[in-house]
């Protein structure tokens, strides 16, 4: 047995971070995870997934290398390859933050833990001992979130012919066919990936449109441009019939009045991730959930059990490997005793890595509307912007939504290339209360992608240039 100020369940961005940060400010911290460090993200999704994106952006710009005076002969593109790429680079970042603990001083206990109090933790290690840890100060619970499967239209996830994004990421070769249900960020994201590759991919969303929770115009945008490239998108979309086979899998989608029969190789389910509660102990100690099965927790991240506290996905509101870093950095000043800034959960960045990127901060132009909002709203396409004229990718656009009155930036959305770099810009002057008025006073690089930032800004004051 071994004391500790902090012991984090958990070791992906919200518990890695979190000790780190609790290590730095003096307070002795061991961390329990039973897989690598890192996480969902570092191994299983952001960055294996982003590593696939990479090499689906390459075949594509190789597809089109021609227009650019380069001709390329002899091509072929090989998705075992990529995938063995991914888990390389996955690996290698796991490693990073394995450094990042010995440079630290926290202890990685290797194994399943389960809270056994608020005080102490039962941890089973790979060998089969059992080994019990007391926490002085804190246990914090980030676990995190699992991928699920959709059985109640007859989806269950067999990793063989109905996959998740786990088995996605190792598959040796890309499908022939597949259909993706469920076209948020993970979904849209992977119909890229396997496009690119050559496979023939349905895009199925039971709501009205693709990336449901972004600005319309961003949807329709994304949409637009995975039917040029011969994706098939089914949004506002029913599943039945559901037939799941040893090489295939059958089924019938009705979507915009109409009914079709699909059989495809694979399908990928990519509807949601539920919190990872089961075989923690936190239901045994009395810790509560909300209605939707998270932890509930209050402005400390403080569950109802005084020194138990929930962190990153399990503890609900947005499920991003940045939102939880986030809360794991303010936890530790918490529990240090420092003033820490509460996380500022409607200023988080929106990220998705397909191609054209999607990226959004703040409202919607819909939410706008549902809380009758005045506004005004600013748009600059980067069709007319010299510096993706040069790159050759001129699909997408800016898109400002201000208070009409006061100039404040009620919400920014951008589609297009290195959308998720750009958005920071708009981050940082919402966070800091900028108006428009205030970025259009920045002087904005010529060429760069950002300048249809400032001309959508403009645009939103009734005085764009460029357009």
């Amino acid at each position: 047995m071994a004391s500790y100020d902090v012991i984090i369940l958990g070791g992906g961005p919200a518990g890695y971070v979190c000790a780190i940060r609790c290590a730095q400010l003096g307070l002795s911290t061991a961390v329990v995870e039973r897989e690598g460090l890192g996480g969902t993200c570092v191994l299983w999704g952001c960055i294996p997934a982003k590593a696939l994106l990479e090499s689906a952006s390459l075949a594509n710009k190789v597809r089109h290398a021609g227009d650019f005076g380069v001709a390329v002969e002899g091509v072929k593109f090989d998705y075992a390859v990529a995938m063995k790429r991914s888990r390389a680079v996955s690996t290698q970042n796991s490693k990073g933050v394995e450094f990042l603990f010995k440079k630290n001083k926290i202890a990685w206990i290797r194994g399943e833990g389960r809270v056994t109090s608020p005080k102490q933790l039962e941890v089973k290690l790979a060998d089969g001992k059992t080994e019990k840890h007391d926490a002085k100060k804190a246990i914090v619970i980030a676990t995190g979130s699992r991928v699920k499967g959709l059985p109640q239209i007859g989806l269950s996830l067999d990793k063989k012919a109905v996959i998740s994004s786990d088995e996605a990421l190792i598959l040796e070769k890309a499908p022939k066919t597949i259909a993706i249900v469920g076209a948020g960020a993970v979904g849209c994201e992977f119909a890229d990936v396997f496009n690119a590759f050559g496979s023939e991919v349905t895009l199925i969303e039971a709501l009205p449109n693709i990336l449901p929770l972004e600005d319309a115009d961003s949807s329709k945008e994304v949409e637009r441009a995975f039917k040029k490239r011969k994706i098939e998108v089914l949004a506002g979309a029913k599943i039945s019939n559901v037939k799941v086979g040893a090489d295939a899998v059958s089924m019938t989608v009705e979507a915009g009045g109409s009914k079709k029969d699909l059989t495809v190789e694979k399908v990928l389910v990519a509807a949601g991730r539920a919190p990872v509660i089961e075989g923690a102990g936190i239901k045994e100690i009395g810790v509560q959930l909300t209605e939707r099965g998270f932890i509930k927790i209050d402005d400390h991240f403080q569950t109802n059990v005084k020194g138990v506290y929930a962190i990153g996905d399990v503890a609900g509101r947005q499920m991003l490997a940045h939102k939880g870093e986030r809360e794991g950095h303010v936890l530790a000043e918490q529990l240090a005793g420092q003033h820490a800034h509460p996380v500022n959960y409607g200023n988080i960045p929106n990220c998705t890595y397909c191609h054209p990127e999607v990226a959004s901060i703040g409202l919607t132009e819909q939410q706008c509307k549902e809380q009758k909002l005045d506004y005004k709203v600013g748009r600059f396409p980067f069709s007319a912007n010299g510096r993706a004229r040069t790159s050759g990718e001129t699909e997408g656009f800016v898109k400002i939504i201000r208070d009409a009155k006061y100039g404040e930036i009620l919400g920014a959305h951008i589609v297009g290339a290195h959308a998720t770099e750009m958005i920071h810009e708009l981050a940082v002057a919402r966070e800091n209360e900028f108006t428009v008025e205030e970025v259009e006073l920045t002087v904005h690089a010529h060429p760069t992608l950002s300048e249809a930032v400032a001309e959508a800004v403009m645009d939103s004051l009734g005085r764009m240039v460029h357009a």
